[in-house]
């Protein structure tokens, strides 16, 4: 759960820090709703980045950024609807766009939500401790950010085989990098790094989005009434909200979910992952090219009792489709199918990932028959500014990308997506995903017996997560009233 204990003596170092590097903290609220952020503020931030190293785009971590590099202000959620001419089904298949926030990556707030609650109650000390922050790819990415804008040391540690511009990236940003061995796939080899950090006699503290409570809580209450907002914009009389799409990754992201059903009763939550590695469908195992889901385990703060269907996507299909929605034959193809030239030329909103969850949600609304008056929600987690090098590799490997090429990817991984590999959850379907969580959280990382069937029978265990929202606000308000930042500005 969240603890929220207060620790004076470090969180009275935090606010010393926070006042000599001119750090503002901004609440869950503000980042939900930009409406609420001081104009000094937004006035500061037409002079900033996106990507700049300035505490004040710590006020950037929002789905309501400008898509603009430099000096953009708020407004409407970025998202993307995609067409029937694309898609191959009639339902309303819409993505919120996760480029636009600071790091190109929506998981910057899922670091945020781990680190600023450890932050504001003095449990985590920037002045003598470093965040650690284990990942298969943006998370650490995040992290990295986060800690440098707040003024604290860093270690990123994710897998090898990642793509070579998050690397490049993180030279310049985290203060240590570790490589684990293999792919986005191999989990426990991060967890046990951490182990061994644990027990080297480093003052650290590890922010395992795999297991803190804050990312599911950052995902439940910013991506969650982002999408919202989106689909507000876009219903018309008569829709329904019948899915949210989501790689199951840390388990955070597929939070939002938690909080649609709430608002959308008819919504189901669908989890995917890479048919290379069923976990959930099949509790298999194996390696896959679909970066930064991971896998292998079932995350501990994926709320398992509230997920719907799970899809296993062929790897091959999101690579397939990143060169036909990126490479010049696969671009003419898709305009010469009927696909609007505005909608080709955002189609690099989409990484690896982002493919993926669009063709999982193709296969959801196959299975469930969806017609142009139900919507489905996925995100955009990156875009292909983080694989670039991917494409090269693959030119490399496979030869050019030809129109026969894109013809043959676009007929079989878009209108040639089947019902195959997934699977609508039972009770005990739900439960048996659940009790996978026991093997890696109880027996290997520490969990206890107790817990894990609480969030099984207990139904406000959940519930009582997302009612910390306003004790952190008041937390990060109460921060800043103490560096008396806001007042100066």
């Amino acid at each position: 759960m969240i603890d929220l204990t207060i620790f004076p003596e470090p969180l009275k170092r935090s606010v010393e820090l926070a006042r000599e590097r001119n750090i503002i903290i901004p609440t869950l609220k503000q980042q939900r709703d930009p409406s609420l952020i001081p104009e000094k503020i937004v006035a500061r931030l037409k002079n900033v980045g996106l990507w700049d190293l300035d505490p004040l785009n710590l006020f950037r971590i929002t789905w309501h950024n400008e898509p603009k590099d430099v000096g953009g202000g708020y407004g409407d959620v970025n998202y993307l609807e995609l067409p029937e001419s694309l898609t191959g089904v009639k339902a309303r298949i819409v993505a919120v766009v996760g480029k636009y926030f600071p790091t190109g990556a929506h998981k910057v707030g899922a670091a945020f939500g781990c680190l600023v609650p450890r932050l504001v109650t003095g449990q985590f000390d920037p002045s003598t401790q470093k965040a650690v922050w284990p990942s298969t790819g943006n998370y650490c990415r995040g992290g990295a950010y986060d800690s440098a804008l707040l003024g604290c040391e860093s270690i990123a540690i994710l897998p090898e085989e990642m793509s070579r511009e998050r690397f490049e990236w993180l030279q310049s940003v985290a203060g240590e990098i570790i490589k684990t061995p293999g792919s986005e796939s191999n989990v426990k080899e991060i967890f046990d790094k951490c182990w061994e950090l644990r027990k080297s006699g480093q003052d650290l503290v590890i922010f395992n989005q795999f297991d803190e409570m804050g990312n599911y809580l950052w995902h439940h209450e910013i991506t969650g009434p982002a999408m919202q907002s989106v689909i507000e914009k876009i219903k018309r009389a008569g829709d329904r909200v019948r899915g949210l799409i989501s790689a199951t990754g840390s388990g955070g992201t597929i939070a939002s979910g938690d909080y649609l059903k709430k608002q959308y009763p008819e919504c189901k939550i669908v989890a995917c992952e890479a048919l290379q590695c069923p976990t959930l469908l099949n509790n298999g195992f194996g390696a896959h090219r679909i970066e930064g889901i991971g896998d292998k385990h079932i995350p501990w703060i994926h709320n398992a009792k509230n997920t719907d269907f799970v899809i296993a996507m062929d790897d091959n299909v999101p690579i397939n489709l990143i060169r036909l929605f990126n490479e010049p034959a696969g671009r003419e193809l898709l305009k010469h199918k009927g696909v609007a030239a505005d909608i080709v030329d955002k189609l690099d909103l989409l990484g690896i990932s982002g493919a993926s969850n669009i063709a999982s949600a193709i296969k959801f609304a196959r299975y469930n028959e969806l017609t142009e008056k139900d919507i489905v929600v996925t995100v955009l987690t990156d875009s292909m500014d983080l694989y670039k090098s991917r494409l090269t590799e693959l030119t490399a490997e496979c030869g050019s990308f030809t129109a026969t090429d894109a013809e043959v990817v676009y007929q079989r991984d878009l209108m040639g997506l089947t019902m195959d590999s997934m699977e609508e959850l039972t009770y005990y379907g739900k439960k048996r995903i659940h009790n996978l969580k026991y093997y890696t959280w109880v027996e290997q990382q520490g969990k206890t017996y107790a817990e894990i069937q609480e969030q099984w029978y207990n139904e406000s265990y959940w519930s009582s997560i997302v009612d910390k929202t306003d004790e952190i606000d008041a937390l990060i308000e109460d921060f800043n009233q103490k560096t008396g930042l806001l007042d100066k500005l």
